[in-house]
């Protein structure tokens, strides 16, 4: 059975791709958000993970508006980047786990999610750049790639990402290997980048979102999506990606470490690590 370690949850604006490439971490700007990622480096290394199950959103490098699936679940031998036009280096390949994104897949197929299965799958700066925030100076471990639609309405509900991750946490359950597994979900807070909104950030609903996810996620599923705008911005939606990996965990957390800060090109970045509470049965 494969062990959940606990879960990760970053911000992925791709000027912070753009800050790293520079050699800003230090910047007055910048270094509230990148010293914040010390402790969590220090967690990974005392328990590094060996294959790591990243919920994400493509930004249109490799579904666009006329093809976007709700759920895509890579399962590739490895993911290469593009160049997106923001101007970032293009990462090398990163490395896939195919036997275990069959295995996840095979559950979410079993639980009624009619996933898109990819075989070939570029990643964009919303895994990238999470990525290399955790890993700046080694390799990354081996990645399960799983792609939630925040972009083209009609978006999965809370509800929905909430049962996905729970889906995802079952089949780590029943996985014959014995790797420790990492849960990345990567994206938000609150921001909108467009509109008369256009720069809106609300502190107090990512602080109550946060405490949710700690202490009972499903009390966040009484938001509608057009809640979740209202509250958190049209790019806030990216909160799903949190619901997901907050039910992949299976059980009670504890906050190991959090860093929230604003704004970061607008946006409320933050980073979040969440432990299981105590071992969660898994037969």
């Amino acid at each position: 059975m494969a062990q959940i370690i606990g879960g990760v949850a970053t911000s992925h604006v791709p000027a912070i791709g753009g800050a790293m490439a520079k050699g800003l971490q230090q910047d007055p700007y910048w270094k509230p958000f990148f010293d914040g990622f010390g402790k969590a480096r220090k967690w990974l290394a005392e328990a590094p993970p060996d294959a790591v199950v990243v919920f994400y959103n493509d930004h249109g490098l490799n579904f666009f508006l006329d093809k976007m699936p709700t759920f895509a679940v890579g399962a590739a031998a490895q993911y290469p980047n593009a160049d997106e036009g923001w101007g970032l280096p293009v990462c090398r390949p990163y490395r896939g786990d195919q036997a275990l994104s069959w295995h996840i897949i095979e559950q979410l197929v079993a639980d009624e999610f009619d996933v898109t299965t990819c075989q070939e799958m570029l990643v964009d700066h919303a895994f990238t750049i999470p990525m290399q925030l955790l890993w700046p100076d080694s390799e990354p471990p081996p990645a399960i790639p799983i792609a939630i639609n925040t972009v083209q309405h009609p978006l999965p509900s809370p509800a929905r990402c909430l049962r996905l991750g729970r889906s995802v946490g079952r089949a780590l359950a029943g996985w014959p290997g014995a790797q420790r597994v990492l849960v990345l979900a990567t994206g938000g807070l609150s921001h909108q980048l467009d509109g008369q909104r256009a720069g809106f950030i609300n502190k107090a609903f990512d602080m109550a979102f946060l405490d949710q996810l700690v202490a009972g996620p499903e009390a966040i599923c009484r938001h509608s999506i057009r809640d979740i705008v209202e509250q958190a911005g049209t790019q806030g939606v990216e909160l799903l990606m949190w619901l997901a990996m907050r039910g992949a965990l299976r059980g009670p957390v504890r906050r190991a470490h959090q860093n929230y800060h604003i704004p970061i090109s607008n946006t409320a970045a933050c980073l979040l690590v969440l432990e299981p509470e105590r071992a969660v049965a898994t037969a």
